[in-house]
């Protein structure tokens, strides 16, 4: 039976329904020269013997010092290492200049403050398309349990987090004064709670995507802006936030200029992003009429301040 061909960047897109940890893979040339590059593919294989794997696209210009290496290893990013990912994850520039790092086994380099780190030795390479399959056996690692990993997930950066609903049935039918009115757990319920209700709206209505909502709203300020600070401001990767203006190219909602990288709101994109802005106030002001007006905007200003504070 014939297929319709599948379109790469609708693909893609629906493989980032799937979160992942985010990892800088790291190993040595053979003249000595420090290798790294950002991997959302890492994923366990064994446990007796210790495997990993991890897969790297044919055309990427490290592929080859990776296929051939000996050891290499797996720096797993803590949820404050997103500019470290970001960096790794270009093309063309020395990315360890102004890096501190140490040598492991086989002088890979590994990264302070990592969520975990797995220091490995290649035990297979593997066929995968138009990727690299490499599989190594674990020879050390190390885990911190004080650093939440990064997340990456529907085209942007996250943080993991323990869902308010995992909690044991009988302890939230008997949850103690304390957890009833610990700030964090509130914290955490409300805004999973919320986003569940609004992101499903965005996409029923509008067909947008947390991604494009993202860019949008951004845009809504700054209709023209260089593409490397939507990125930023989005909390994306580049080459991520470069895949969803194209995407949003062929809606006719935005325009890029080459030349600059500045990407700029079309009328319709506008015309859409006031929509949106219009959903997300009209669901807003659905939530916080629980707690009446003056109420919610003391909440807001107290959460602004309690922001200001730890930042």
């Amino acid at each position: 039976m014939n297929q319709a061909p599948f379109d790469p960047r609708d693909f893609r897109r629906t493989l980032g329904q799937f979160p992942t940890g985010v990892t800088i893979v790291t190993t040595l040339t053979a003249d000595g020269q420090a290798i790294g590059c950002t991997a959302s593919s890492f994923n366990s294989v064994s446990v007796d013997p210790p495997l990993v794997l991890w897969s790297i696209d044919k055309s990427s210009f490290s592929c080859p010092i990776f296929t051939e290496a000996k050891h290499f290893a797996v720096n797993v990013l803590s949820r404050d290492q997103m500019d470290l990912s970001n960096k790794f994850a270009g093309r063309g520039e020395d990315k360890f200049a102004g890096v501190d790092y140490r040598r492991g086994l086989g002088d890979a380099p590994l990264f302070d403050h990592c969520s975990a780190q797995f220091e490995c030795q290649t035990w297979q390479v593997y066929e995968g398309g138009d990727h690299f399959i490499i599989v190594g056996e674990v020879l050390s690692y190390i885990r911190n349990d004080a650093k939440l990993p990064l997340v990456f997930t529907q085209g942007g950066y996250a943080v993991a987090m323990q869902h308010p609903a995992g909690t044991n049935r009988e302890i939230q039918a008997h949850r103690s004064d304390f957890l009833s009115n610990y700030f964090l757990y509130l914290l955490r319920s409300a805004y999973t709670c919320y986003s569940s209700k609004l992101y499903p709206l965005l996409s029923e209505h509008y067909q947008v995507s947390p991604e494009e909502w993202r860019t949008l709203t951004v845009m809504a300020q700054t209709p023209n802006i260089n593409l490397q600070q939507l990125a930023d401001d989005t909390a994306q990767p580049l080459a991520q936030s470069e895949e969803t203006v194209n995407w949003m190219l062929s809606k006719g909602w935005v325009t890029f200029c080459c030349a600059d990288s500045q990407v700029t709101i079309t009328d319709s994109g506008r015309a859409l992003c006031e929509q949106l802005l219009n959903l997300a106030q009209e669901h807003e002001k659905e939530i916080l009429n629980h707690v009446g007006i003056d109420h919610a905007e003391q909440l807001k200003s107290d959460l602004k301040t309690i922001c200001d504070a730890l930042a």
